[in-house]
């Protein structure tokens, strides 16, 4: 299934009806992070922060995406999600992963295709490694998703709340080059999502077993990294997106009401 979107037949499932290849437009707060630019250093949330994410205050740059020193890059990212709860999005996490139809519906213009590279099919994410194949901006992107316990960066998430963590590389060689968190915590008419992404630089590192330094892989590296702001509004269009039927989705798929809107 190496195509963007649908084609005949692909829509014969329990979920095809969701398949829509029509976008909202980016939210407002979105567009204008857009439209300040690139952000200083300073603003931006830093890596050794992370904990920062679990406390309600707002940040001081939501969205948004910056240089940082070394070479790296930030994005941040926030989504609203009226009707959503936190455990669905744990739940999508899991259960797209194993069919490329799945996970288009996530991104119907940029999402090709999808694989657990265990080959398994159950809804476990959590220390499993997704292969995906999207477009960023107009980049062919082959990447591999790693997922990670919350705890590996210091996280303590609430009860209530879900963390997805993961490490972010390349599909198709042994380097890794960044991180990424979506911290999903409920709010009174649903849920909000704050996306983090640290890349390049010193999040560039060779994968264990592999007898290359990272120095010498810093310029494949490169070629693997996403231009940021086209990664801010990947990231913003998928998640707005989906969170519009998430709901109906996951009650269809696990036989459970969608919760009400306050």
């Amino acid at each position: 299934m190496s195509y963007l979107g649908y084609r005949d037949g692909d829509e014969n499932t329990p979920f095809g009806e969701f398949f829509d290849p029509q976008m909202a437009p980016l939210p407002a707060h979105v567009v204008e992070a857009l439209e300040h630019g690139p952000q200083a250093e300073p603003v931006l949330p830093g890596f050794d922060d992370v904990a920062a994410l679990m406390d309600s205050t707002v940040q001081q740059t939501e969205n948004g995406y910056g240089r940082l020193a070394g070479g790296a890059f930030q994005v941040s990212v926030r989504t609203d999600m009226p009707g959503v709860t936190p455990p669905m999005w744990d739940w999508w996490f899991g259960w797209h992963g194993s069919d490329s139809r799945r996970y288009k519906l996530w991104h119907p213009r940029a999402h090709v295709c999808a694989q657990w590279r265990d080959g398994g099919a159950d809804v476990r994410y959590v220390g499993r490694t997704s292969l995906v194949r999207e477009y960023l901006g107009s980049a062919d992107t082959r990447a591999a998703i790693q997922f990670v316990e919350p705890s590996l960066l210091g996280l303590v998430v609430p009860e209530t709340d879900v963390a997805i963590c993961a490490r972010l590389g390349s599909a198709d060689l042994p380097v890794d080059v960044g991180w990424l968190i979506h911290h999903v915590r409920p709010t009174a008419d649903g849920a909000q999502m704050r996306s983090r992404f640290w890349m390049g630089g010193r999040f560039v590192a060779v994968r264990r077993g592999f007898g290359i330094t990272d120095r010498a892989v810093a310029p494949i590296a490169a070629r693997q990294l996403p231009d940021p702001r086209d990664l801010l509004v990947h990231c913003a269009q998928e998640m707005n997106h989906l969170a519009a039927f998430l709901p109906q989705l996951y009650a269809r798929m696990t036989q459970t009401d969608p919760p009400l809107s306050v």
